[in-house]
């Protein structure tokens, strides 16, 4: 069998809500000459996902509980895939169109860039704070190439050949795209941001896993961005503005007193764990990092895990 040109990497752990429909996205779209795959990297579905992801003729690799890392779980899922073009997109986002992953890889055919990652949007179940921040960081136009390493594996793509040479950090708690962009970047590669690759971006979180995000992703912010720092008059700054901003934008849209409670609730969460990962001068544990990796993790029962979308402190 023909090696496909390009494959689709995704990390799961009990994502069957929304991984069928990824998956239908998916396999919907339409491409210029070039073939694709699919891998799924596992670390121990215990709903659905394995019996979908067979269903729609995916490659499956199983990572061990004890063994999972972000970075960890894409490489292991780069190395299993035969493509030439590599894609990272998180289980509960689902492309637009089915032009989505020619869009998302063309920057990487012409050769403007090695890695280039696609629009993010919420949807009706999405937070509102968080919708501004897909809108902050995911605008409507493109950037190819664009300044900077900012880059987000819920929706993009690498050369594989890039990969090969770098490799994703499989120690970072959070961050492992930009750690890898910022290396790219540094030994002259390009990051191209495509507007017209859009996925909905689905997050169904509580507000302590929103804080639990952030403190993890500020973590590693630390080493990649050691020039930015967070002290408690900048919590409370940036959480004042980013609750004025999101209550500005609610009442021209009229919608202020609907979203007017869990605005406030993002927004603390949001800076206050990124506070307190930017301060806590300590290492974590295998065991503190597991509590990140899966943060309903009860005993030994894994339920869900850390979603992957990322922000820097202020929003």
């Amino acid at each position: 069998m023909k090696n496909a040109d390009v494959t689709i990497v995704f990390r799961a752990l009990n994502e069957e809500k929304y991984f069928e429909e990824a998956l239908k996205a998916c396999r919907s779209q339409v491409l210029d000459d070039l073939t694709f795959d699919i891998v799924l990297v596992d670390s121990g579905s215990t709903d659905r996902t394995l019996e979908i992801a067979k269903k729609y003729e995916c490659q499956i690799v199983h990572i061990p509980k004890h063994q999972f890392s972000f970075g960890r779980s894409l490489n292991w899922g780069c190395e299993a895939a035969s493509g030439d073009y590599l894609i990272f997109i998180s289980a509960h986002c689902i492309p637009t169109h089915d032009r989505w992953l020619q869009n998302l890889i063309q920057p990487l055919i012409d050769d403007v860039a090695t890695y280039s990652y696609g629009r993010q949007i919420g949807n009706e179940v999405s937070k509102f704070s968080e919708k501004q921040l897909f809108a902050k960081y995911f605008p409507d136009f493109d950037k190819a190439p664009q300044d900077g390493f900012f880059i987000n594996n819920a929706n993009s793509a690498i050369k594989k050949s890039s990969w090969t040479t770098f490799k994703f950090d499989e120690d970072v708690t959070g961050l492992e795209d930009m750690v890898l962009g910022k290396q790219l970047v540094a030994a002259g590669e390009k990051i191209a941001y495509i507007a017209d690759a859009p996925v909905i971006h689905i997050h169904e979180e509580t507000y302590r896993q929103v804080k639990r995000r952030y403190y993890r992703e500020a973590l590693t912010l630390r080493a990649v961005l050691p020039e930015v720092h967070m002290s408690f008059f900048d919590f409370i700054h940036y959480t004042f503005a980013g609750i004025s901003n999101d209550f500005g934008v609610a009442r021209r849209q009229k919608s202020f007193l609907k979203n007017m409670g869990g605005i406030t609730l993002f927004r603390i969460m949001q800076f206050w764990g990124s506070y307190k990962g930017q301060n806590e001068n300590r290492k974590l544990s295998r065991a503190q990092k597991e509590e990140y990796y899966y943060p309903r993790v009860k005993g030994q029962n894994v339920i869900s895990h850390a979603p992957d979308q990322k922000s820097f402190t202020e929003a």
